[in-house]
């Protein structure tokens, strides 16, 4: 084998889960002929960290996972995340952001109300309504002034986080659709025509005489970008996190085109151990990457349980904090008690492993 083609088999991957910030974004290929976006003016990512360091940082993806995230990355295809409560399905979209240097996740939560123009914009008539009235009341005080008839419409529209992240970005934005499960039957499907097309619609501009603007995104910054014509096509399709809790299944059309990975929950004590280090152990001052024999003992305390109900890990997390702090007073018997009440069973479900 060459060293080319070593070069080539060991680098595939842009997203490598090292945590660690780099710019191999930029080796990204060209995207498939189907998938090909010709948005502009092209924009720049704003500045700024993913928005959640923490969770970008002490993230462990498994090799499942950084195979489907860079998958989703070269097919520009959305990436539907299911696993159990507390495996990370969020913290994923961060340490992506992180890692490749992407901007501040574009957050989207999910409830049974929220439809896709929810996503896409927001436009406020009624603010634009008073302003008029404001305007034209203060016309009739004072001397007559020259108007063009036409206000500044983008001062009432505003971008959310899946119109923001459809902007035509040099670089993908990462989007976090936060539970989609949890949304009314029809959001799966509507979504799918904005992720084929790229694109979208501002009804509200497009119906002007000129349907050129600037408006606010979702990032919460005073800049303003520049709408024409009144449509927003992406360049760099954004890299989509979805996340699912199981809780409904989704039709074949959704599924087809979506990149999928199951997170599952860590099947040893030593998987539980690295996951309590990377969150707590400045906290709990570990030394020569030994954890104190109490959060050893929680750890423990939480496998054992696991084998009885569903557990999570950040439920772990608290437990092992509380039980740290609670040890310089408590007894024993009481910060086990205090750790049993901190990781109360989500579901009386048994949860087995693949080795059980």
């Amino acid at each position: 084998m060459t060293d080319e083609m070593t070069e080539k088999k060991t680098t595939w991957q842009i997203y490598s889960g090292s945590r660690v910030p780099h710019d191999g974004i930029d080796r990204l290929p060209e995207p498939p002929p189907w998938r090909t976006f010709k948005g502009g003016p092209p924009l720049r990512i704003p500045p700024g960290d993913c928005g959640n360091p923490h969770a970008a940082v002490s993230y462990r993806p498994g090799e499942d996972a950084v195979r489907q995230v860079n998958a989703a990355l070269y097919l520009r295809r959305p990436l539907l995340v299911t696993g159990a409560p507390g495996t990370g399905k969020s913290s994923l979209a961060y340490a992506v952001a992180h890692e490749l240097g992407l901007g501040k996740v574009l957050h989207w939560p999910i409830t049974s109300r929220v439809t896709v123009r929810d996503g896409l914009y927001e436009y406020d008539p009624l603010t634009r309504l008073y302003a008029a009235e404001r305007a034209r009341d203060k016309s009739r005080r004072g001397p007559a002034e020259p108007t063009t008839g036409d206000d500044d419409i983008g001062e009432y529209l505003r971008l959310g986080p899946l119109g923001t992240a459809l902007l035509p970005y040099d670089r993908p934005r990462v989007l976090l659709v936060d539970e989609i499960d949890k949304s009314d039957i029809d959001l799966p499907n509507d979504l799918l025509t904005i992720f084929e097309k790229g694109s979208y619609e501002l009804v509200e501009l497009a119906r002007r005489a000129a349907p050129t603007a600037r408006v606010m995104t979702a990032d919460r910054t005073t800049e303003r970008v520049e709408i024409r014509d009144g449509t927003v096509t992406c360049r760099a399709f954004p890299l989509v996190v979805m996340t699912s809790n199981g809780e409904r299944e989704f039709p074949p059309a959704f599924l087809r085109r979506c990149v999928t990975v199951h997170l599952k929950q860590p099947e040893s004590r030593a998987e539980l151990t690295a996951i309590v280090r990377e969150h707590l152990g400045t906290v709990l001052g570990e030394q020569d990457g030994t954890l104190p024999e109490g959060a050893r003992k929680v750890i423990e305390r939480f496998f054992e349980r696991r084998s009885t109900g569903l557990l999570a890990n950040d439920q772990l997390l608290n437990a092992v904090y509380m039980c740290h702090h609670a040890s310089f007073s408590e007894e024993p018997a009481s910060v086990a008690e205090l750790a049993d009440q901190v990781m109360p069973f989500l579901s009386s479900e048994v949860t087995r492993t693949d080795d059980d």
